[in-house]
């Protein structure tokens, strides 16, 4: 069974990260959205070693992982995905401008010699791979490399690079031989003063301006012959070429999940945002209203917020379900789940079914005996075989009788 719960070490550094995010990042966001292609905020810096400081050591995959089907497994990555979905709920444009968070840091922690982690790690590292002629489809790159006594001989374009123009190294895809296609591409770390990679041009955007982009060029641009990340040597099998290029492929692997996380943050925002302003305007989700007496933004508002967690998500189930409201077992069939799996996903959000179905009940009580529904058939439709069980009940959850509610 997967477990989706968080560690406490992690709950920890998310709260720590959720807090620098809305103290350090938001109060500076509209500052820098407006200050394009200018130098890294200076308030950035102890911030990164605010988030370093507070990660939880020995992250990573251990023995005890392999033995223990129960145990957190790959935890550094896992820890990348909790920072990174709150910094990016503060400011994503801030959070890629972060020392040592750039995509080519993912690259060095997945293939690097220790040498190079401890060399290039807390440095800010770019990415490039994306060129004029090649984006999604990475094995067309044509950036070449090749060996020239003792250095390595970069030439080529590169384009969409993020943070090309403050970093300070380049990890830059290149191939040893064209006529290999994948199999001969490697990934190199250039320093950024190199004088044989320059800053072709830095795009215009329309948002994340903090964090730049750029196009680089590279011109007879030499490098020492451990600047390569993983083995140099293009495998002689189909089999072996696959798997060196899985190698290079793994940061991929590292950053993939991370843009996953950027996203969730952006969107967490985004509907935090939509419902203060909402509720200016009078529109509030109120669940004890079925679909059928909602508006259209309020259905909408429901469904945004079913999609960020488990308790939303089973609250507007409840809402929308019509007549009998369903047990636990029936509305964890409905999500494909197991009882134990739903009841288990609720925890990790602080609630209980037990407490969503009588939130959800408690509303539509007060509802049906506005509409002065008689006490008897209010209990039917909430499912209760004894009405003085839902007085009892109807007492507790408001501090009155029903009749409280019942006009005349």
């Amino acid at each position: 069974m997967i477990n989706f719960e968080l560690p406490k070490s992690l709950k920890n550094l998310q709260n720590m990260t959720h807090q620098l995010a809305e103290q350090g990042f938001r109060p500076i966001s509209r500052k820098y959205d407006r200050i394009e292609h200018g130098d890294t905020p200076a308030e950035l810096k102890p911030l990164a070693q605010m988030i370093a400081a507070g990660r939880p050591r020995g992250g990573g995959k251990s023995d005890k992982a392999d033995a223990d089907p129960e145990a957190v497994k790959n935890g550094s990555n896992l820890m990348g995905i909790v920072s990174v979905e709150e910094m990016c709920w503060g400011d994503t444009g801030l959070m890629l401008s972060l020392p040592a968070s750039g995509l080519g840091n993912a690259a060095i922690q997945a293939v690097g010699t220790a040498e190079q982690k401890e060399q290039y790690g807390k440095l800010y590292c770019a990415m490039a791979i994306t060129e004029p002629g090649a984006g999604s489809d990475s094995a067309a790159i044509s950036t070449t490399a090749r060996r020239d006594g003792d250095e390595w001989v970069l030439n080529g374009e590169k384009i969409y690079c993020t943070g090309g123009q403050r970093c300070d190294a380049v990890v830059v895809w290149a191939t040893l031989d064209k006529s290999l296609g994948k199999a001969a591409i490697k990934s190199f770390i250039v320093p950024r003063d190199n004088p044989g990679m320059q800053l072709a041009r830095v795009e215009d955007k329309m948002g994340l301006r903090i964090s730049d982009t750029a196009a680089l060029s590279f011109t007879e641009c030499r490098i020492p012959l451990d600047h390569v990340l993983g083995s140099a040597e293009i495998a002689d099998t189909e089999a072996a070429r696959k798997k060196a290029f899985g190698g290079v492929m793994q940061t991929f692997d590292n950053t993939r999940p991370m843009v996953a996380a950027m996203a969730l943050g952006v969107a967490r925002a985004a509907l935090e945002i939509t419902t203060e302003i909402l509720e200016k305007e009078g529109v509030k989700a109120d669940f004890s209203k079925t679909p059928y007496n909602s508006s259209a933004i309020e259905l909408e508002l429901y469904r945004l917020e079913a999609d960020l967690d488990w308790a939303s998500r089973v609250r507007a189930r409840l809402m929308q379900a019509e007549g009998m409201l369903p047990s636990l077992d029936q509305l964890a069939a409905s999500f494909h789940l197991t009882s134990r799996t739903l009841r288990r996903y609720l925890a990790a959000v602080g609630v209980s079914y037990r407490h969503l179905l009588e939130e959800v009940r408690m509303a539509r009580a007060v509802r049906y005996l506005q509409a002065n529904l008689p006490v008897q058939k209010v209990a039917d439709l909430l499912g209760y075989a004894d009405p003085s069980n839902f007085t009892r009940a109807f007492r507790r959850w408001t501090g009155h009788p029903p009749s409280f509610y019942q006009n005349g």
